[in-house]
Protein backbone atom coordinates (compact mmCIF):
# COMPACT_ATOMS: atom_id res chain seq x y z
CA UNK A 1 0.00 0.00 0.00
CA UNK A 2 1.25 3.60 -0.52
CA UNK A 3 0.32 6.18 0.77
CA UNK A 4 0.14 10.31 0.29
CA UNK A 5 0.48 11.67 3.17
CA UNK A 6 -0.30 15.97 3.63
CA UNK A 7 0.19 17.88 6.79
CA UNK A 8 -2.05 20.67 6.80
CA UNK A 9 -1.82 23.81 7.85
CA UNK A 10 -4.56 26.44 7.30
CA UNK A 11 -4.54 29.67 5.58
CA UNK A 12 -3.35 32.35 7.82
CA UNK A 13 -7.39 34.37 7.49
CA UNK A 14 -9.11 31.57 8.44
CA UNK A 15 -10.35 30.26 11.85
CA UNK A 16 -9.52 26.62 12.93
CA UNK A 17 -13.36 26.14 12.84
CA UNK A 18 -13.44 27.54 9.54
CA UNK A 19 -11.00 25.67 8.02
CA UNK A 20 -12.08 22.40 9.28
CA UNK A 21 -15.66 22.81 8.25
CA UNK A 22 -14.44 23.63 4.35
CA UNK A 23 -11.87 20.58 4.66
CA UNK A 24 -15.07 18.04 5.85
CA UNK A 25 -17.53 19.21 3.14
CA UNK A 26 -16.56 21.27 0.35
CA UNK A 27 -12.80 19.55 -0.29
CA UNK A 28 -13.79 16.41 0.57
CA UNK A 29 -16.81 16.11 -1.54
CA UNK A 30 -14.20 17.33 -4.47
CA UNK A 31 -11.42 14.25 -3.73
CA UNK A 32 -14.70 11.28 -3.00
CA UNK A 33 -15.79 12.60 -6.59
CA UNK A 34 -12.67 12.12 -8.04
CA UNK A 35 -11.38 9.28 -6.16
CA UNK A 36 -11.83 6.94 -8.96
CA UNK A 37 -10.09 9.05 -11.90
CA UNK A 38 -6.97 9.45 -9.46
CA UNK A 39 -6.63 5.94 -8.43
CA UNK A 40 -7.79 6.65 -4.83
CA UNK A 41 -8.30 3.85 -2.34
CA UNK A 42 -8.73 5.38 0.30
CA UNK A 43 -8.60 8.93 2.16
CA UNK A 44 -8.89 9.79 5.31
CA UNK A 45 -9.08 12.97 7.46
CA UNK A 46 -6.94 13.49 11.24
CA UNK A 47 -8.49 17.20 12.63
CA UNK A 48 -6.63 18.29 14.77
CA UNK A 49 -8.44 18.41 18.20
CA UNK A 50 -8.35 22.23 19.48
CA UNK A 51 -6.60 21.85 22.94
CA UNK A 52 -4.00 25.02 23.16
CA UNK A 53 -3.06 23.36 26.63
CA UNK A 54 -2.10 19.94 25.46
CA UNK A 55 -0.64 20.86 22.45
CA UNK A 56 1.77 23.98 24.13
CA UNK A 57 2.92 20.98 26.76
CA UNK A 58 3.67 18.64 24.00
CA UNK A 59 5.67 21.28 22.26
CA UNK A 60 7.91 21.75 25.58
CA UNK A 61 8.62 18.10 25.63
CA UNK A 62 9.74 18.30 22.66
CA UNK A 63 12.12 21.20 22.92
CA UNK A 64 10.25 24.07 21.92
CA UNK A 65 8.83 22.07 18.85
CA UNK A 66 6.69 23.98 15.93
CA UNK A 67 2.71 24.55 16.35
CA UNK A 68 0.74 21.14 15.98
CA UNK A 69 -0.65 20.61 12.05
CA UNK A 70 -4.10 21.67 11.88
CA UNK A 71 -4.70 18.22 10.03
CA UNK A 72 -3.58 15.51 8.46
CA UNK A 73 -4.85 13.46 5.16
CA UNK A 74 -3.93 10.58 3.98
CA UNK A 75 -4.60 8.91 0.36
CA UNK A 76 -4.20 5.19 -0.21
CA UNK A 77 -2.94 3.76 -3.59
CA UNK A 78 -2.66 0.12 -4.55
CA UNK A 79 0.59 0.65 -6.50
CA UNK A 80 3.14 4.12 -7.11
CA UNK A 81 1.55 3.42 -10.72
CA UNK A 82 -1.74 3.83 -9.63
CA UNK A 83 -0.59 7.27 -7.99
CA UNK A 84 1.55 8.68 -11.22
CA UNK A 85 0.22 7.06 -13.96
CA UNK A 86 -2.73 8.23 -16.06
CA UNK A 87 -3.94 10.57 -18.63
CA UNK A 88 -5.57 14.05 -19.51
CA UNK A 89 -9.01 12.66 -17.01
CA UNK A 90 -6.22 12.31 -14.06
CA UNK A 91 -3.99 15.43 -14.75
CA UNK A 92 -7.44 17.26 -14.74
CA UNK A 93 -8.54 15.93 -11.52
CA UNK A 94 -5.35 16.90 -10.19
CA UNK A 95 -5.62 20.26 -10.94
CA UNK A 96 -9.45 21.01 -9.62
CA UNK A 97 -8.34 19.36 -6.21
CA UNK A 98 -5.07 21.65 -5.92
CA UNK A 99 -7.04 25.01 -7.27
CA UNK A 100 -9.94 24.16 -4.13
CA UNK A 101 -6.82 23.84 -2.07
CA UNK A 102 -5.81 27.00 -2.26
CA UNK A 103 -9.23 27.91 -1.16
CA UNK A 104 -8.14 26.85 2.59
CA UNK A 105 -4.93 25.34 3.15
CA UNK A 106 -1.66 27.48 3.60
CA UNK A 107 -0.11 25.31 0.81
CA UNK A 108 3.74 26.43 1.42
CA UNK A 109 3.65 25.36 4.64
CA UNK A 110 2.01 21.97 4.48
CA UNK A 111 4.33 19.44 3.80
CA UNK A 112 3.54 16.28 1.63
CA UNK A 113 5.41 12.99 0.91
CA UNK A 114 4.50 9.59 -0.85
CA UNK A 115 5.56 6.62 0.92
CA UNK A 116 5.15 2.78 1.62
CA UNK A 117 3.16 1.45 4.23
CA UNK A 118 4.81 -0.43 7.08
CA UNK A 119 2.86 -2.29 9.84
CA UNK A 120 4.06 -3.30 12.86
CA UNK A 121 0.98 -3.98 14.90
CA UNK A 122 -2.43 -4.41 13.38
Amino acid sequence: MIKLTFCLRRRPDMTLEEFQQYWRTTHAALVAERAEVLGIRRYVQFHTADLPGLHQSMQRRNGGAPQPYDGVAELWFDSIDDFVGGGPEKIQASAELLADERNFIDLPNSPMWLGEENVIVG
